[in-house]
């Protein structure tokens, strides 16, 4: 009996289902990639299908991932305030790599180093890794958490059965929400009572000018 053991076995040995977790992370990482220059590009960037068990068994990992790379924000911002324009392997920049600048440079960027370390420890990828610094974590700086959703899909999986469901980054594939718009023959009443009442306008004034008229008349005789 697993008393007290957190976590799902998933039917795998201990190095089986780490390894499984990485590749789904990373998986879901690489969705976000540039698809212009990738024949394989997946349908919906930012979601992976997979099991609901297996969904539910990664989704701490990817928020883990997440949150390191968006503390690491800070550092990131500071140490472009000290990095040289020049190209490498140029005078200017060869310069600049010997003065002091290099080394506030450095110092303001260990902690973006030491959390793309930690993350590509976590996921065993290093292409997923500067995929989440460089375009997913800049779109959680405002969010304390909750980066993923979990949506349960109706149709099983073909073969066992096993319940199937969604996994994606939030803010990516969000529903928008619309408001109810007015019925067309609502706005067509509208129109025709506007008409209306301009008709009987024009010609309560009509009537109006006419009876100046008769008075005048009245009056002259």
């Amino acid at each position: 009996m697993r008393h007290r053991r957190r976590g799902r076995t998933l039917g795998r040995s201990p190095s089986h289902r780490k390894a499984m977790l990485k590749n789904l992370v990373s998986a879901l990482f690489l969705t976000e990639r540039d698809s212009t220059l990738d024949d394989n590009a997946p349908k919906v960037a930012g979601r992976i299908t997979t099991t609901l068990h297996k969904a539910k068994e990664v989704r701490p990992l990817v928020e883990k991932c997440i949150t390191i790379a968006k503390k690491s924000i800070p550092a990131t911002e500071e140490a472009k305030k000290l990095a040289t324009t020049a190209d490498r392997g140029s005078d200017e920049w060869k310069k600049w790599r010997k003065s002091d600048e290099w080394h506030k440079w450095a110092n303001a960027r260990a902690p973006v180093v030491t959390a793309r370390r930690r993350v590509i420890q976590l996921i065993g990828d290093k292409q997923a890794a500067k995929i989440l610094f460089d375009t997913i974590a800049e779109r959680y700086v405002d969010r304390p958490g909750g980066y993923t959703r979990i949506l349960r899909l109706a149709t099983p999986r073909l073969g066992d059965a096993g319940a199937r469901a969604i996994l994606e980054l939030v803010g990516k594939n969000d529903r928008v929400k619309r408001s109810a718009e007015k019925p067309a023959f609502d706005e067509d009443e509208s129109e025709v009572q506007e008409e209306e009442t301009a008709a009987v306008a024009t010609a309560a004034d009509d009537g109006g000018s006419e009876t100046e008229e008769d008075s005048k008349d009245a009056s002259d005789s």
